[in-house]
């Protein structure tokens, strides 16, 4: 870029009488000036920086912003730019570097921090400060007072580099060191690989079958193109069912494409394995887990997804480095909440799941309306983190169901989708210049984003026809007499396709084909870094385990449970309160409160483990496709944490219900008793667990496991004790029928001490049962402890491989 082309971009909004706004730069930032001076006089001699489209307005004292209205220094260079009105504020800059009286009626956007800061580098990193100005300086700002826009010329030559080909490049230049804001200088691992997304003539279509027709084909996406370079913002807008989030996960490799239609590319190649890890994708809900904080959270993301060459503390400092950046600091003791769980804002969740993705510092984010349920302030603040996130070197990719003018103006580059078909790309600043180029204009003042939306619905209410559509549907007269003669939703949606088409795609397509500048050997050496991301399996599993045990204790140890639990001890206790095991009859009685331990401790297990994967599906399936851990880390590590919060409640059921009902007072009986319970309770949970996996359907699992729990019960050798040949393998396949065994084995066994006539060992009905030594009842209940678990991981791992397909 050349120093004659260097100046202040400057985008005003509406012009008032007495108005007064003042830049001043400090003293210490006035020798930086100096290099400037020749380009600062020949802007001062250049046409005027503005020119006014639109309605005409009030010529104002102050609508003449020219040289003479910006002062000098000895050196000729521009130290203040001065106009006049009554209602003015100070404003400090972030970085002390200068002040700036802001008036009410008029907006000013001058980069000249960054531009003073930076002037001693290169002509690249003074053309990058201009170029990065806010495209609300370009942009219609006011449907009613007209745009403003900058000088065509100034435009075509801040676009220009006397130092490359004559051929216009467009895409980012530079995000350097100096132009990266602090903090994310410190977050980041290493150096940014820049990404140039490309896409052109994206489709995707699904077969519907409706009702006993023949399956058709549905088109979710038409042939849509664009592009994102670093260090811009994509905004996807468009009406809810348009094909936003489509686009979006084929964009980022969640669906493939192939066998769709239409070309993606990333920096001119197609998507790889090693991709994966450079892109972030934070999904439109909030998946997390609602009982670990803030810390927690981005602690145990970090431990498990930093490489492997950093060490536990300096994860741990990334991921408080993140907390600070999204100005998580307030709430990082907080739990995180949920639904039914009282914790952090939404919109503190949202940075949550933002900062859970920019750990690993990925080149490319893609985001799923970040901004849904949110109220217009904290939406606003989300979107100027991502402005941070692009002007550090990354590409950002978001969907916006209808965002606020502010949001709107935030955006550096806009798809504007409507059923699928594309309507419009490019600058999001100049979106409403092209619509009212084909003559699409609001007749009100209207927010563009709500603007842009009710043309993709084909909405033209208060809003100017085309005079292509009017000479089609007045057929001779001056106006729409009738609503029947306006034209449809499907005519409006035909006119702004085939516009887009004619003016706007064949444009783009072009530019697509020049390559990308990018550093191949720089490439290959910030790519293979990523080969040691991660943590080992050992590592995965400790993490998840703790993280696991964390997260469950909450749902374990909750007064709920413990109170159902307790209760029924109690209330066992007391209808067996302490039976005489002298007669046949009484000791029948005493085997049935083993026999309703058994059931209880079956039953409760594996209706608490159904519902295991259903609730974490989501963030199984989130973790996974990212390569969080292995598969079988999380298993382990998921049945382990399990084990200490399973011995708490049933040790606590035990002591009261086995000195109540007055069992063998032998402490060996008592341990042995509370381990074939927790045998029983393991078991069980297996059971749980392969009917959770297999289903993935709380419903659906609960019925199923119903039908098995009842069965195991009536076949459990209490109720029946002869049971027909045909049923008997049934009882071999129940751990009630092996724990009801083993407690009465344990309970009733003859030793040599205990010989009498009048000993239970002896009696009619433990003869009858004909009890052995327990061998068979343990290698039972551990086959099933180690079978149904097996079960488990093989249907975990088929949902993992459909989930994976379907992304």
């Amino acid at each position: 870029m050349s120093p004659q082309n260097l100046g202040y971009l400057v985008g005003i909004q509406g012009i008032d009488e007495k108005m007064e706004e003042e830049l001043v730069l400090m003293p210490k930032n006035q020798e930086a000036l100096l290099n400037l001076e020749e380009t600062c006089k020949a802007i001062s001699n250049s046409r005027p920086m503005q020119e006014h489209v639109g309605p005409p307005v009030r010529k104002s004292r102050s609508a003449d912003f020219g040289a003479s209205k910006i002062g000098y220094d000895e050196h000729g260079i521009g130290i203040k730019l001065k106009r006049e009105n009554n209602f003015n504020r100070k404003v400090e800059s972030a970085r002390g570097n200068f002040s700036r009286m802001r008036a009410r009626s008029a907006q000013f956007s001058v980069d000249i921090n960054g531009l003073v800061h930076h002037c001693s580098g290169s002509l690249k990193e003074i053309e990058h400060v201009i170029c990065r100005t806010p495209s609300t300086d370009f942009g219609l700002l006011n449907p009613i007072a007209g745009p403003i826009f900058p000088s065509p010329n100034l435009l075509e030559l801040s676009r220009k580099n006397p130092y490359k080909d004559e051929a216009v490049d467009e895409s980012p230049i530079s995000y350097k060191k100096g132009l990266v804001p602090e903090i994310w200088e410190q977050m980041q691992m290493e150096p940014t690989l820049p990404i140039y997304l490309k896409f052109s003539d994206v489709s995707y279509q699904i077969l519907v079958k409706v009702g006993k027709s023949p399956s058709a084909t549905k088109y979710i996406l038409k042939g849509v193109t664009g592009s994102v370079f670093p260090g811009e913002v994509l905004a996807l807008m468009g009406p809810s069912g348009g094909g936003k989030t489509t686009l979006l996960n084929l964009l980022s490799g969640r669906v493939n494409i192939k066998g769709h239609g239409g070309i993606i590319t990333y920096n001119d190649q197609p998507y790889s394995k090693w991709l994966k890890k450079r892109i972030g994708f934070v999904l439109q809900d909030d998946v997390v887990f609602p009982h670990l904080t803030v810390r927690e959270t981005l602690t145990y993301a970090a431990l498990l997804r930093l490489p492997k060459t950093l060490t536990k503390q300096q994860k741990e400092e990334r991921a408080m480095n993140v907390i600070s950046e999204l100005g998580l600091e307030s709430c990082q003791d907080m739990i995180i909440g949920g639904p039914l769980v009282r914790g952090i804002s939404g919109g503190e969740r949202k940075r949550v799941c933002i900062g859970n993705e920019i750990l690993l510092d990925p080149s490319l984010i893609f985001l799923d309306e970040p901004t849904s349920g949110l109220d217009s302030t904290t939406a606003l603040r989300i979107t100027q983190m991502l402005h941070k996130m692009a002007h550090a070197g990354k590409t950002v990719v978001t969907t916006i169901h209808q965002p606020s003018s502010r949001l709107f103006n935030k955006f550096d580059k806009l798809i504007l989708l409507g059923k699928g078909s594309s309507f419009y790309f490019g600058k999001a600043s100049e979106a409403m210049l092209y619509f009212s180029s084909i003559g699409c204009s609001p007749l009100i003042a209207m927010n563009p984003a709500e603007f842009l939306i009710d043309l993709a619905n084909g909405n033209m209410n208060d809003k100017s026809i085309p005079s292509e559509l009017k000479d089609t549907f007045l057929h001779g007269s001056q106006e729409f007499k009738h609503q029947e003669q306006r034209p449809s939703p499907v005519d409006i949606h035909e006119y702004l396709l085939d516009s887009y088409e004619t003016r706007v795609a064949q444009i783009e397509k072009q530019k697509l084909l020049r390559p990308v500048p990018i550093d191949t050997i720089r490439d290959m050496q910030v790519g293979s870094s990523l080969k040691n991301s991660g943590a080992t399996w050992w590592q995965q599993y400790y993490i998840l385990f703790w993280r696991g045990l964390k997260q469950r204790c909450h749902d374990y140890l909750c007064w709920i449970r413990v109170t159902q639990v307790l209760a029924t001890a109690v209330i066992v206790g007391l209808l067996w309160w302490r039976p005489d095991a002298s007669t046949p009859k009484k000791i029948q009685d005493q085997a049935g409160v083993l026999f309703f331990i058994s059931v209880f401790w079956g039953f409760f297990p594996v209706f608490t483990a159904i519902f295991t994967f259903s609730q974490e599906r989501a963030l199984l399936v989130k973790e996974m496709s990212v390569n969080m851990y292995k598969l079988s880390a999380y298993f382990m590590a998921r049945n382990m944490s399990d084990l200490p919060l399973d011995l708490i409640l049933p040790i606590m059921f035990l002591l009261i219900v086995y000195f109540m009902v007055g069992l063998k007072p032998d402490f060996t009986v008592f341990l042995l008793s509370m381990l074939t319970i927790v045998l029983s309770i393991i078991a069980a949970q297996g059971l749980g667990l392969a009917i959770g996996a297999a289903l993935m359907d709380v419903k659906k699992a609960t019925t199923l496991a119903s039908v098995i729990i009842m069965t195991f019960m009536l076949a459990g050798g209490f109720f029946v004790q002869r049971v027909p040949f045909f049923m008997s393998w049934i009882r071999y396949l129940s751990f009630n029928y092996h724990t009801y065994r083993l407690l009465l084995k344990i309970q009733y066994s003859c030793s040599s001490l205990d010989n009498s006539g009048n000993s239970p060992c002896n009696s009619t009905f433990i003869k009858g049962l004909r009890l052995h030594n327990g061998g068979m009842e343990a290698g039972a209940m551990i086959a099933m402890i180690f079978g149904y678990r097996l079960l488990a991981y093989i249907f975990l791992k088929k949902m993992r491989l459909r989930s994976a397909s379907c992304l």
